[in-house]
């Protein structure tokens, strides 16, 4: 009689598993999708500079024995403002042909200034083209990691309330009284600006005129987008 029961019991369990398989799923709460977002235009509070030490000549050494010398005192003058962040970031050495069989060497070096003190970093652009003999290669402003973070964390607390604020009136609108978060995604956007800057022709003369900045402005924004869960269990008949 055992078995019986154990086959009863079996057929038992089948027969519920069967008709727990046949069960419908609830159905998937009704979603919209909906975007937020905010937009800020910070004052750029960083300056970056490239200059360049250039030499020319028919021996490799001596245009590299050029450089350095020059790069050499730039460094040191560079370094004696404190306001000033200083790097080399390249050194190249190639060779130049100005017609067949007369061949020479170029090489060039470079070196990065960074700062938040744009009249210090102006001042020593000025110095280092004037009295060390570089040329400017680029110049350029952007914000600093502490005031886009901090401008980001404003603008994310503004995006997600326009996100709810738009999230209501969907809901609303689609006949629904009430709604929940989805997923949700929160992106930031704000590529470098580089305004041009005023720069002036600098001659080789005693007192040059610093160089001349405007850093312009960075447009930063925060976009906050995802789905907005309608509660359809509370739909307006």
């Amino acid at each position: 009689m055992n078995w019986i029961r154990i086959a009863i019991a079996a057929c038992a369990a089948l027969g519920a598993s069967v008709a727990g398989a046949q069960m419908p799923m609830p159905p998937a709460p009704p979603s919209v999708t909906v975007t937020g977002s905010a937009t800020a235009s910070v004052a750029n509070d960083r300056m970056q500079a490239s200059l360049r030490a250039e030499a020319d000549n028919a021996s490799a050494a001596t245009a590299a024995n050029q450089v350095n010398a020059t790069i050499g005192r730039a460094l040191a003058m560079a370094k004696s403002v404190p306001e000033v962040k200083v790097t080399t970031t390249g050194y190249s050495t190639y060779q130049v042909a100005d017609k067949p069989n007369a061949l020479r060497w170029r090489v060039v070096q470079t070196i990065s200034l960074e700062s938040s003190d744009f009249t210090a970093a102006a001042t020593l652009i000025t110095r280092l083209q004037d009295e060390g003999g570089l040329l400017l290669s680029n110049m350029g402003f952007s914000l600093s990691d502490k005031k886009r973070h901090e401008t980001e964390d404003d603008l994310t607390q503004q995006a997600i309330k326009a996100w709810q604020d738009r999230a209501q009136r969907a809901a609303q609108s689609l006949g629904f009284d009430a709604w929940r978060p989805g997923h949700v995604s929160v992106q930031t956007e704000g590529g470098r600006v580089y305004p041009m800057a005023r720069m002036q022709a600098l001659e080789a003369r005693a007192a040059a005129a610093p160089v001349a900045v405007e850093a312009g402005t960075s447009e930063v924004t925060v976009t906050v987008s995802g789905e907005a869960l309608l509660d359809w269990t509370r739909a307006t008949r």
